[in-house]
């Protein structure tokens, strides 16, 4: 029998296990499973409902706030802003009152500062459970939208912010026990980071612009990811140059410390743009005001590669592991 890695399952996987069978068929879902979708579709009178759900089971410091951001994110990537939110708190055996409390507090200020309502949910102590796990499901409207699936040969490939954001901020706050060679001050900075996670406003705003075609949030697998993810939604390759990629100095500091590569590791916060060849300077334009915007290659038709320095090419046949899961495996240090 074969044991299963952390993280998600690898798509090949995916797609012998779950997605064998989805249920009813019916003719209001526009796009429903598949991998590297960010949200399913479903038409509605007039316009349709954009549906995303994820779960926090990494981070234990800011669940609250990660759960809310990772999925009005999914939904954000759709060029709309996210509406509803249900919630499931599975609270790890031993915890206490003030710990349901403050992740309701969590998700309650992040969803407010969203302008998203949290709708409903469910709560529970969960028998067995070592580790809080949250899983929020964020619902959006939109008469018009994006998805991943429509990138197209020749757009330029562009990213918000920079690499690996997410991972930073839960690496610094979850695991600085492996980080002792790495000053304090870059560790709260890099602790910070969360205050960025979130691509609700510029995913609208480049929406806005009418040069997109797709976007995709970089979740887990970092920027390596979402580019595999969103090239095998829309049927393409892509040329991806590492060089390019945007990495923060508390990130660079941290995964040169731990040995792991930032373009894998998670990396909520930055946004990939499949932009019309052509348009790209509006789209910076529209971007420059609110956060850094960056073209890191093209997709094309062909292979997945990625070309380092020197012009090093390395093709990706599947989405990377995520460096998190490496790091969170890791024994505390002694002594």
């Amino acid at each position: 029998m074969k044991r299963l890695q952390l993280g998600k399952l690898p798509i090949d996987i995916l797609r012998r296990t779950m997605l064998t069978g989805i249920g009813a068929h019916s003719d209001l879902v526009v796009e429903g499973p598949k991998p590297g979708l960010d949200f399913a579709t479903v038409r509605l009178d007039g316009g349709f409902l954009l549906v995303s759900a994820d779960p926090i089971t990494g981070a234990t410091e800011d669940i609250g706030r990660y759960a809310i951001h990772v999925s009005a994110n999914d939904v954000a990537t759709s060029g709309t802003r996210p509406m509803f939110a249900e919630t499931v708190v599975l609270l790890a055996e031993g915890s206490s009152v003030e710990d349901a409390a403050g992740i309701g507090k969590q998700m309650h200020e992040t969803a407010a500062s969203l302008r998203m309502a949290i709708v409903g949910g469910h709560t529970e102590v969960t028998p067995g459970l070592k580790k809080t796990i949250v899983v929020v499901t964020a619902f959006g409207y939109a008469k018009k939208y994006v998805s991943s699936s429509g990138a197209k040969a020749g757009d330029t490939m562009m990213m918000t912010k920079f690499a690996g954001l997410e991972g930073t901020s839960e690496i610094a706050t979850e695991r600085a026990d492996l980080l002792r060679g790495v000053p304090q001050a870059a560790l709260r900075r890099a602790g910070s980071l969360i205050s960025q996670v979130s691509v609700v406003e510029e995913a609208v705003a480049a929406f806005a612009t009418g040069s997109i075609h797709a976007m995709h949030d970089c979740t887990e697998g970092g920027v390596l990811g979402a580019a595999y993810e969103m090239s095998l939604a829309s049927g393409l390759g892509f040329v991806l140059r590492r060089e390019l990629v945007p990495v923060l100095p508390e990130t660079a500091k941290i995964c040169e410390a731990l040995s792991i590569d930032p373009l894998k590791l998670i990396g909520s916060g930055a946004l990939l743009l499949a932009v019309r060849k052509g348009e790209e300077i509006r789209v910076e334009k529209a971007l420059g005001g609110m956060c850094r915007v960056t073209r890191i290659g093209n997709f094309a038709e062909g292979a997945r590669l990625v070309v380092g320095r020197g012009g090093s090419k390395l093709a990706m046949t599947d989405a990377p592991q995520d460096e998190l899961w490496r790091v969170f495996r890791r024994p505390p240090l002694r002594g």
